[in-house]
């Protein structure tokens, strides 16, 4: 175990396998703090650069393959479990591994074929900054884990499977002696709404701050795992492109920085939070592909008409080369959006997670686009036709139905789930509690919806609408009415891999549409018509993992 350095601040860099990383950087920024001389600088162990922070950290990065080895807090080692490292995807194998000082700034940059990745520390902080770039599909994937010792924080969270030894599903579910679910994949939070995700004992916080996701694929409603704890021991992730349940191709550049931050049990400063830190003592290290403040630009809109106050809306910018976000502020929706990449985006304001306006802009290094008063048209809300019945609500979730809540941190098959099956009643005031949040083709499909229509209703042809989320292996609703069937939609596009049962509803929202002729209806108006929504498909296997999808409202127009 390493403990403090106690030599004076290095002034040279040591190569090895490449150039030195030049340039001189101030300390500067919001967590600029008084360091100690005598501490802070970094020493080579012969397989190890190891840095000590001037702080109460010491970690070390191996020379060989870039990985984090060590990280020693408080004289405390919490690095490692299953003799595996902290490091980026799985591990890089052999890379170039380089080392210099610029100041009160160490940098360790690691290159592996096209991608390279850095850590950097600060002098007087507990912190690592981490930013990775990544080229090409040539690394699979790009995360980064942080491995942590088994026993030092405890948890049994969603996200957690300890003490869970039944395997329910691809070796990464799991049920609890109780029936309660556990998975690493039950994050909760999609990624607007969080900024770090960790740890603490009350006394000693372990944190991974995530970075801006500018180079991220999925958007701000996306969710992927955040955190583990088992038997063996604990994983922190940065999930930049994990390639499950994807909603947009993979994204490539420069992503970063993400931060590695002790604290004193608290969360961490906010100053470290992406749209809060920033980097100027970075802007002469030389990581590829960094753009400064200076060569960023900002969108900013004075409103949004048309909204329906009832929700919270956020406007996202997007395009193959990066994305960003920022929320309406709810009393007059004016957004601002900034350290964009100069570029054209497609602006997308989402009406809770809804898609209710696209348009078109154009950011400029160092200059802000201001937008006049967006305009929602009111076609482009589907809450704004009118319906004989209506069940859940057009936002682009499932939130309201029966176990939505609970999908997002349990799997379908928890002991705490209501029972998937069950028929609804118009005007039964429980329509959208009644109804299920998903259906699979071997669980729930052949669901029945009464309702009762007037005669003038019944003597008309009606549009039926059934609005989904994302959808597994293909699965989409057909529909009978009394007699009549509705022909098979064809399936939209969606992500490829689980997602209903990893606890994400999140793919590409999506609006199936019936033609449904007035011969359907019932002529006698004291008797219920008869809804049977199916799920159909070819694909997927059994159970949970039958074709399925998650349902955002169903309606029929008047």
């Amino acid at each position: 175990m390493s403990g403090s350095l106690n030599r004076p601040v290095r002034r040279r860099a040591f190569v090895l396998g490449g150039a030195a990383v030049a340039g001189t950087a101030a300390l500067g920024g919001p967590l600029a703090t008084a360091a100690s001389a005598a501490a802070f600088g970094w020493s080579d162990d012969g397989s190890n650069y190891v840095v000590d922070t001037g702080a109460s950290l010491v970690f070390k990065v191996s020379r060989t393959n870039g990985d984090l080895t060590s990280l020693v807090y408080k004289g405390t080692e919490y690095q490692g479990y299953g003799g595996k490292n902290s490091h980026v995807e799985s591990g890089l194998g052999t890379s170039t591994v380089t080392i210099t000082q610029s100041g009160t700034t160490i940098l360790i940059a690691v290159a592996y074929g096209t991608l390279k990745h850095y850590y950097a520390a600060r002098s007087g902080e507990n912190n690592i900054y981490l930013w990775t770039n990544k080229a090409d599909a040539s690394v699979s994937a790009t995360r980064y884990i942080v491995r942590v010792k088994a026993g030092l924080f405890l948890n049994d969270e969603p996200d957690s499977y300890t003490y869970a030894p039944t395997v329910i599903e691809s070796a990464d579910v799991f049920a609890k002696s109780d029936g309660q679910t556990r998975s690493k994949h039950y994050a909760k939070r999609r990624v607007i709404d969080y900024s770090a995700t960790g740890w603490t004992t009350g006394s000693v916080g372990l944190y991974i701050v995530r970075s801006n996701h500018e180079k991220a694929s999925g958007g701000p409603f996306y969710r992927s795992l955040l955190r583990h704890q088992s038997t063996d021991g604990g994983g922190l992730y940065e999930i930049l492109y994990y390639g499950e349940n994807q909603t947009e191709a993979e994204r490539f550049g420069l992503q970063g920085p993400y931060v590695i931050a002790f604290t004193d049990g608290g969360t961490p400063s906010s100053s470290l939070y992406p749209g809060t830190l920033t980097t100027a003592w970075a802007d002469s290290l030389g990581i590829s592909g960094y753009v400064a403040a200076s060569g960023r630009g900002k969108v900013a809109g004075v409103g949004i008409s048309g909204r329906d106050t009832a929700y919270a809306y956020t406007v996202g910018l997007a395009n193959p080369a990066a994305q960003y976000w920022g929320p309406a502020r709810s009393s007059d929706s004016y957004f601002s959006i900034g350290g964009v990449l100069p570029g054209t985006y497609t602006l997308t304001v989402f009406k809770g997670e809804l898609a209710v306006h696209t348009a078109s802009v154009t950011v400029t290094a160092g200059a802000t686009t201001t937008l006049n008063t967006i305009a929602i048209a009111s076609s482009n809300d589907p809450a704004n036709a009118t319906a004989i019945w209506r069940i859940g609500t057009w936002d682009g979730t499932p939130a309201g139905f029966k176990n939505a809540d609970l999908m997002t941190y349990a799997h379908p098959s928890d002991v705490r789930a209501a029972a998937w099956t069950g028929n609804v009643v118009i005007g039964s005031g429980s329509e959208t509690a009644s109804f299920p949040a998903y259906i699979w083709k071997d669980v729930n499909s052949g669901l029945l919806v009464y309702f009762k229509l007037t005669a003038a209703q019944a003597a008309a042809a009606h549009t039926l609408r059934i609005g989904v989320t994302t959808a597994y292996a293909n699965g989409r609703p057909q529909i009978t009415v009394n007699s009549w069937v509705s022909s098979i939609p064809s399936p939209p596009t969606q992500p490829s891999t689980r997602s209903l049962t990893v606890g994400s509803y999140r793919g590409n929202n999506n609006t199936f549409t019936y033609s449904v002729p007035a011969s359907a209806w019932l002529t006698d108006t004291s008797q219920y018509n008869v809804l049977k929504i199916d799920v159909v498909s070819g694909s997927g296997t059994t159970s949970y993992l039958s074709a399925g999808t998650s349902i955002d409202a169903l309606d029929l127009l008047a």
